[in-house]
């Protein structure tokens, strides 16, 4: 497949002198998630240990769901390199405090206990904290809490302003820059929605997972041993509907094509009452146990495999900051944990997600409708449950085009790409990693799939067993590699600012939780920018 018209002109304009640095002055990040459990693969239940530093304020260690589940967050970074260093040490960090406990290598969870052993996480007495945590019982009503223990990685990404400033003046556009970035963002979505399929065929690392997970809920699944189920050609089942899913939210907010559509769709699901929800209350016995009784209590809800985004200022709401500053960066939300990399991400992942989300900002993105997005759906679903299947079909523009051929159609389309990032890095990094992608598309056996699936079954057909031995060798692995006693003090001076700030945010509030709260729950309808 030839590379389009747009998109060749524009790697043209960025591989001029004065452009070509620009590239590097985007911004990378990256989030992961993992359960603290105990030496034999069992949750473990008890407190987010203090030694960690304060949940609410801490800057890159926290907690999502649980108290068990980690959220470790690099700074943003030019390079993703740095931020994997820094994602590194804050695992080096965390093991010196967990004594004996490890870090699950895996999206899918553990073996859990029941429902009520599970910690929602708590984030202190101060009226933001007691929100999360109020927000984390709303989950729990609402989805149960064994599917909230699901685990992955989040990347963050952005394009420098200069680059929004050169595209924009190319184009001629008279229109404002913070407009021109942000629906060029949504354009990178629209094509990211289109093609994303591709990663989880990539990247996808979960076939399987625990009997106990499903909770006796209705599945297709296949008995792989008396403790674990599967799917044969399955990517990633964290994906599938086995994973995230919620009925209410089906058709919550369409395929759109500007930030005002999404912004807007969003906002209405804040505010539209949900039956099923209202018969719950938002109070019991007196205690908060949801925000509210919508089909969203706050934006956040909304299950998406990538978002706009907006850094939000304290406590303003993430549908505050968009209307008010514009996109500023993209959230690659579908990326499986990698059992077979220490922090759950290699860098020659990186390489590839920053050519492909590079190739959707920059390539020809139509405008979408009702049925691509249907469309785009199915594919997404087929490639996570049935990705490695010999000649999966897809639906592209309304033709059948197997998953390989279209996938190597891409490739091929991204190369370009990938040679510019590599003119302005200096290597081949990029092109290598385009290398390893084709070749994982001639060979499905070399996917991270097909790689736990052998593994699995190398473990008796177990995947808790394979699970707790990987997780045990990457444990020992990091325990023996300490940081130095200088990076070690940085992270203990972190700590004790994060606790000394939350102290100050309890002991200095005004006002009680339920006024907080209230306030909180209008502000939802006080967003005139995105009211019809």
């Amino acid at each position: 497949m030839t590379t389009s018209v747009q998109l060749q002109h524009r790697l043209e304009l960025l591989s001029q002198p004065s452009n070509r640095n620009a590239l590097a002055q985007g911004l990378r990040g990256i989030e992961r998630e993992t359960l603290r459990v105990n030496a034999n693969g069992r949750l473990n239940v008890s407190s987010h240990p203090e030694t960690l530093g304060a949940t609410l304020t801490h800057p890159q260690i926290t907690t999502d769901y649980s108290e068990s589940l980690l959220e470790f967050i690099t700074p943003a970074e030019h390079n993703a390199a740095t931020a994997l260093k820094k994602l590194d040490d804050i695992h080096r960090f965390v093991y010196s405090k967990l004594d004996g406990q490890m870090l699950w290598s895996q999206s899918m969870p553990c073996v859990l206990p029941s429902e009520a052993e599970i910690p929602i996480a708590w984030y202190g007495t101060s009226h933001i904290g007691m929100l999360k945590h109020v927000y984390r019982r709303g989950l729990a009503l609402r989805y149960g809490k064994a599917m909230q223990c699901i685990a992955g990685i989040h990347y963050n990404y952005s394009l420098s302003e200069n680059i929004w400033a050169v595209l924009q003046k190319d184009a001629g556009d008279q229109g404002s820059a913070q407009n021109f970035q942000s629906e060029s963002y949504v354009a990178t979505i629209r094509n990211f929605l289109r093609y994303s399929w591709l990663l989880m065929y990539l990247f996808g690392a979960s076939p399987a997972l625990s009997k106990d997970f499903l909770r006796d809920r209705a599945h297709n699944l296949e008995q792989l041993s008396d403790d674990t189920l599967y799917l044969p050609y399955a990517t990633s089942l964290r994906m599938s509907d086995l994973g995230y899913q919620n009925n209410a939210q089906d058709g919550l907010v369409p395929p759109y094509n500007t930030l005002m559509e999404y912004m807007r769709n969003l906002s209405k699901a804040v505010r539209k009452p949900y039956p099923a929800y209202e018969a719950l209350g938002t109070k019991r016995d007196g205690e908060w146990v949801q925000i509210n009784t919508n089909v969203l209590q706050i934006e956040n809800e909304f299950y998406a495999t990538i978002r706009p985004k907006r850094v939000i200022r304290s406590g303003e709401r993430p549908v505050e900051a968009l209307c008010d500053r514009g996109v500023q960066y993209i959230e690659v939300r579908c990326m499986d944990i990698d059992p077979f990399e220490p922090v759950g991400i290699s860098l020659q992942t990186t390489r590839f997600l920053d050519a492909f989300l590079l190739f959707c900002a920059l390539n020809d993105s139509p405008l979408t409708h009702e049925a691509e997005g249907h469309a785009n759906t199915e594919n997404f679903a087929r490639a996570v449950k049935q990705g490695r299947r010999p000649d999966l079909m897809l639906n592209r523009n309304g033709q059948d085009i197997t998953l390989q051929a279209w996938g190597l159609e891409l490739i091929e389309q991204i190369a370009p790409v990938a040679a510019l990032l590599d003119a302005q890095d200096g290597g081949s990094a990029f092109a290598d990693s385009l290398a390893v992608q084709k070749d994982k598309l001639l060979h499905p056996e070399h996917t991270p799939s097909a790689r736990v699936l052998a593994a699995i079954q190398a473990n008796g057909g177990s995947f808790n067993a394979f699970a707790t031995a990987q997780s045990t060798v990457l444990a020992d692995a990091f325990r023996a590699r300490p940081l130095n006693a200088a990076q070690q003090a940085v992270f203990e001076q972190s700590v004790e600012a994060s606790l000394i700030e939350q102290a100050e945010m309890e002991s200095t509030q005004t006002g009680d939780f339920d006024g907080f709260i209230e306030d909180y729950r209008s502000r939802t309808s006080q967003q005139i920018c995105c009211d019809e």
